[in-house]
C-alpha cells in the first residue's frame, strides 16, 4: 500500500510524541485480524534524524489508522475515544487487561485510557439495550469495567 491513495476516504490520525511505533505494535498485539500497512520515514535531518518513522499505516480488525511522530505538542484526551464491542464477559476481561496494563487506567462505565493515554470504551454489544432501564443505566454508572451479569441482572429488575 503506498499513501493515502488506497486507504478509505475517512482514516482516524494518531498524534505521538516519538512512540508511534511502540504504540503501533502494542496495538497490533491487542486485536486481532490487525496489520501493518506502511510507514514513511523522514528523508531529511530535522526535528527528528534522516532515517526516522514519521508515520506508521496500520489496520486494527478492519479500520485503517495512521500513527505519526509529532513531538510533544499534542496529547490524547478523553473527548475522543475508541469503542470495542465486545460479545462476552471473556472478550472484555482481555481487552481490559491488556489495554490497562502497563500504565493504563481505569476510567468509568466501560472507559479506560491505555498507556500512550488513548481512550477505549470496552463494551457489551447489548449495552443499549440494558441501559434504556434506569436499575441498569445506574448498575453501570457504578461501574468501571463492564460486568454483563450484573447489566442483564439490572435491566429484568
Amino acid at each position: 500500500m503506498s499513501g493515502f491513495a488506497e486507504y478509505p476516504k475517512i482514516t482516524p490520525f494518531l498524534w505521538f510524541d516519538t512512540n508511534a511505533e511502540e504504540a503501533v505494535e502494542f496495538y497490533l498485539s491487542v486485536f486481532p485480524n490487525s496489520r501493518r500497512l506502511s510507514e514513511l520515514r523522514t528523508n531529511y535531518d530535522g526535528a527528528m534524524p534522516k532515517g526516522s518513522i514519521l508515520t506508521i499505516g496500520f489496520e486494527l480488525d478492519g479500520l485503517t489508522f495512521t500513527a505519526l511522530n509529532g513531538g510533544p505538542h499534542y496529547k490524547f484526551t478523553e473527548a475522543i475515544s475508541f469503542v470495542v464491542r465486545c460479545d462476552t464477559q471473556a472478550e472484555i476481561d482481555e481487552y481490559w487487561q491488556r489495554l490497562t496494563a502497563d500504565g493504563g487506567s481505569e476510567v468509568q462505565c466501560g472507559w479506560l485510557k491505555d498507556r500512550f493515554g488513548l481512550a477505549w470504551q470496552i463494551v457489551p454489544a447489548r449495552l443499549t439495550d440494558w441501559v434504556k432501564h434506569p436499575k441498569a443505566m445506574q448498575a453501570m454508572m457504578g461501574m468501571k469495567k463492564m460486568v454483563i451479569a450484573e447489566l442483564e441482572r439490572a435491566a429484568a429488575e
